[in-house]
């Protein structure tokens, strides 16, 4: 199809490599070509709930990731702020995803993580580890009171739309913040922003009642069980 040309639905389209231009570009319904289209700050209409990701299996932040990664193709602003994931030497520093939100208009990230795991190292760590994940919550109330927000991010946002908490409820089941605090976050955030909350193996009970979706990620089966370590594009 030429730049002249118009779909089916009367709509007119541009041809470009990849894109619904070609003859053989994937098409929905009724034959409409399926495409990207760019992506402009926008707000969300019906934001506002809490989530929380747990279990024993993969995927919770995963799919914390991939909803980030929808909304801020709408348009919405997202940030992502990482506890206790500080890199191990079994996993590189700088992570796919890291790599990925950088080119997402409207996305951003930031890590409050010691190296290392808590428990898993010297008896001295574990207070670095608990220092780290006291200034994650700290960073956190920042963030949901709409402080300290990088402007720098190509959006024409001033506010936050999703905020990504991941791995904050490993780092309360594990006491190195208190469930109150977490439940003060929620309490605290305004009214039209998403919160996710991910992480632990243990069941959040204290968030049951606080939450408006909890999701348990079981696990059936993992390649690590049968002596598979982490892999890259996959776990990191």
């Amino acid at each position: 199809m030429s730049d002249d040309q118009t779909t089916d639905d009367g709509s007119r389209g541009e041809q470009s490599n990849g894109s619904a231009g070609d003859a053989d570009a994937e098409r929905g319904p009724q034959g409409r070509a399926l495409a990207a289209e760019p992506i402009e700050p926008s707000d969300p209409e019906e934001f506002g709930l809490v989530q929380a990701w747990w279990g024993g299996g993969k995927g919770k932040t995963t799919a914390a990731m991939g909803m980030g990664m929808r909304a801020a193709g709408h348009g919405y602003r997202v940030h992502m702020l990482q506890f206790m994931k500080g890199g191990t030497n079994t996993v590189e520093d700088v992570r796919g995803e890291y790599n990925a939100i950088e080119h997402v208009p409207g996305f951003t990230y930031e890590n409050a993580g010691h190296y290392g795991w808590h428990g898993f190292g010297a008896a001295s760590d574990d207070e670095d580890h608990e220092a780290e994940a006291e200034a994650g919550l700290e960073r956190a109330c920042e963030l949901i009171d709409g402080e300290g927000l990088d402007e720098d991010d190509d959006t024409d946002h001033d506010r936050l739309h999703m905020l990504i908490l991941d791995e904050v409820l490993y780092a309360a089941d594990r006491g190195l913040v208190e469930p109150d605090d977490v439940l003060g976050l929620i309490e605290d955030k305004p009214d039209d922003l998403e919160l996710v909350l991910t992480g632990s193996h243990e069941e959040p009970t204290y968030l049951l009642d606080a939450a408006d979706l909890v999701t348990e990620v079981r696990k059936h089966k993992h390649p690590i069980d049968a002596g598979q370590p982490a892999r890259k594009g996959i776990e990191f």
